[in-house]
């Protein structure tokens, strides 16, 4: 079952979105959810934002401070640590009334460490990003990068 709407109060902090079934958002009045889709079992935590056009799948797990803009699409399973940015512009300016959103694809059982900021980029199923890691370019399926900028590790 989706909600297509979900406010608390005066305060609508989770506007037009779908909800899928059984979603936690531990702190309803500590977020900023809008026009965005999210399935069923997934856990938001607070602080978090999550920006129009973004779909998060099933049985995810979104951690304390995480930001999630435009142009993110996230799988199944997929565990986000705390403060987590992602950015949906390699080149930005004070002003572009042409500017679309890069896309970033997270596919299913991807475990992203805290304070990692994610570029748009393509992560692969069951890959694991490092706690800090700058992640420029995609990054294949069931590897493990750390650093800055990310590469793999062993």
């Amino acid at each position: 079952m989706l909600l297509e709407k979900y406010s608390f109060g005066e305060l609508e902090m989770v506007r037009n979105c779908k909800l899928g079934y059984n979603v936690k958002i531990l702190y309803p009045d500590l977020v900023n959810l809008y026009d965005c889709e999210i399935r069923d079992n997934t856990v938001i935590g607070p602080f978090v934002e999550i920006q129009a056009g973004v779909r998060i799948g099933y049985d995810c797990k979104i951690q304390s401070h995480t930001f999630i803009c435009s142009g993110v699409e996230i799988g199944d399973r997929v565990f986000i640590g705390h403060g987590v940015i992602f950015v949906n512009d390699k080149h930005p300016q004070i002003y572009n009334p042409t500017w679309v959103p890069s896309n970033t694809y997270v596919k299913d059982r991807v475990v992203i460490g805290s304070n990692a900021t994610i570029l748009p980029v393509t992560l692969g199923r069951g890959c694991s990003i490092g706690a800090g890691a700058v992640v420029v370019k995609d990054v294949p399926q069931f590897s493990k990068v750390a650093g800055n900028p990310a590469k793999e590790i062993l």
